[in-house]
């Protein structure tokens, strides 16, 4: 076994990445870093019948938005290629006849038909010692029967000979020690009639010639796992076999069974990593991303389902998070999915993340929308007042445009109870006030002066600062939100500010 760390994500090109896909990407990531490994993608194209175009580009596309770039790749190259198992398939057929060779493995001629017939004589059936001889295949066969039908080449498949009554157990590096018996597993097919090997079969022989020393998966592999113990056996020794960890599931959010698609339909939030478009039905599953979250927030989270560095820290930058991951902190049970706690890491992410940075991010959104920037530095200052109000970047729109443009619904329903004739003397003189700044020259002032200003007229006119504030802050946004309204005027300038009172002023008369 090499000493060096390598692991590997080796997901089938089926369509989108669900977040526990991402998850299991990211425990591999980060123990691959935290050990100065590498870390290794590799496609499992072999079942061409649930092959979906697009899906391996996407699953390249989500990893390189998540920050988790493969060493070695389809795309990255490697010294141990090619990483699509399509491209592999003349290596497993020796694999194979070795196990043949050795008694491990048999020939198999049973037709779909003789197979859907046995399932519906036998409840349950499974292809094993049990039933095997009622088989068509090079045990129940004489050796003159199965070589005429290899001369003839009639079609075959290669089973793997599960031995009967063996115990069978490896070490869990989060479970301990596992253990199955042989005589619960059946007769798996190793390579298929079209020659293409079988989950089983090339996982195994990749992790062997790719020098793969731990293998992350998650708990529903767990039923393979004595078939493939029986192939290092069989072709390479068990002490060659990579250490393995079974992740835990992420479960629904009220904890019964495993977080789905249809769970994030049903509930209202995304389960796949990126906005996903099935070729075939032209469906859209959105995606975190798309959804508005940062690539930052979305580790982070993923981070946390499951695993804790043994303190109350919940944010972690990317190299935090490389520097304090251990496996043996992964949880051994499944962690339930909260969308709302989500949500609570993309704020903190939003309101930690440099205004620069963010402004590139929310600029599209914002254009989207029709929203016209003319100066990046007016949009950087926009955010650094309105991000803590954020939760999902398409927030930046509502919290956001009217510093770009006046609002068009104005909730005068709610300045109408308490308005009166006082109030409307004080705006005018304000409106006023800005005016003849105007005339001036000057275009905005900071935000302490204009305040200073406002309690100043207030008080000459007899009147609380506090009872004018919300129907200011409606005038200037349209509704009760927003940030400071002196921040808002300071930013929209005196012209502006002047106007949205006026515009107010004369829907309210």
């Amino acid at each position: 076994m090499d000493s060096k760390v390598r692991v590997r994500f080796a997901p089938s090109p089926t369509g989108g990445l669900h977040l526990g896909g991402v998850r299991t990407v990211l425990f591999n990531y980060l123990f691959a870093k935290h050990h100065k490994g590498e870390f290794i993608l590799r496609i499992e194209d072999t079942d061409q019948t649930r092959f979906v175009a697009g899906a391996e580009d996407y699953i390249q596309n989500t990893l390189a938005w998540c920050g988790l770039v493969p060493d070695e790749s389809p795309l990255h190259g490697g010294a141990y290629g090619p990483y699509r198992q399509s491209e592999r398939k003349p290596i497993y057929a020796k694999y194979a006849q070795q196990l043949i060779e050795q008694g491990n493995a048999y020939y198999a001629f049973d037709t779909p038909a003789d197979l859907e017939q046995k399932r519906k004589e036998i409840l349950n059936f499974q292809y094993s010692k049990a039933h095997r001889m009622e088989m068509k295949n090079s045990i129940s066969l004489t050796e003159q029967e199965v070589t005429t039908l290899l001369e003839n080449n009639t079609p075959y498949v290669i089973r793997i000979k599960v031995p009967d009554a063996e115990e069978v157990k490896f070490e869990d590096l989060i479970r301990g020690e596992v253990s199955f018996e042989t005589s619960q597993v059946d007769d798996k097919v190793l390579l298929k009639a079209d020659g293409m090997p079988t989950y089983h079969l090339a996982v195994v022989v990749d992790d062997h010639l790719m020098r793969i020393t731990h293998a992350f998966r998650g708990e529903e592999w767990l039923p393979s796992a004595p078939v493939h113990i029986l192939l290092w056996k069989y072709l390479f020794g068990l002490d060659q076999m990579p250490k393995w960890a079974h992740l835990p599931l992420i479960l629904k959010p009220d904890g019964n069974g495993k977080l789905s698609k249809r769970d994030g339909e049903r509930l209202g939030f995304p389960v796949f990593a990126m906005d996903w478009t099935d070729p075939a039905t032209k469906e859209t599953t959105i995606g975190f991303k798309e959804r508005g979250f940062l690539p930052e927030a979305f580790v982070n989270l993923l981070a946390v389902l499951g695993w804790n560095d043994g303190t109350d820290k919940e944010i972690f930058t990317l190299q935090e998070l490389i520097e304090g991951f251990s496996i043996d902190r992964v949880h051994k049970g499944g962690a339930k999915f909260d969308y709302e706690k989500a949500k609570w890491f993309n704020t903190e992410w939003i309101k930690q993340l440099n205004n620069q940075e963010l402004a590139k991010l929310v600029r599209p959104i914002l254009e989207k929308e029709g929203i016209e920037i003319h100066e990046d530095d007016y949009l950087v200052k926009v955010i650094g007042l309105v991000k803590e109000r954020c939760h999902l970047l398409p927030d930046f729109i509502t919290q956001s445009n009217f510093f770009f443009t006046p609002p068009i619904q104005i909730d005068t329903a709610s300045i109408l109870p308490k308005w009166d004739d006082k109030k409307k003397v004080f705006f005018t003189e304000l409106a006023k006030n800005y005016a003849a700044k105007i005339t001036d020259g000057h275009l905005t002032a900071a935000a302490s002066d204009l305040e200073t200003e406002f309690k100043n007229l207030a008080a000459t006119q007899d009147l609380k600062p506090g009872d004018l504030m919300l129907p200011f802050r409606i005038m200037l946004v349209g509704g009760k939100f927003g940030p400071g309204v002196f921040d808002i005027v300071s930013c929209i300038e005196f012209k502006d500010a002047m106007q949205r009172i006026n515009h107010c002023l004369s829907l309210l008369a």
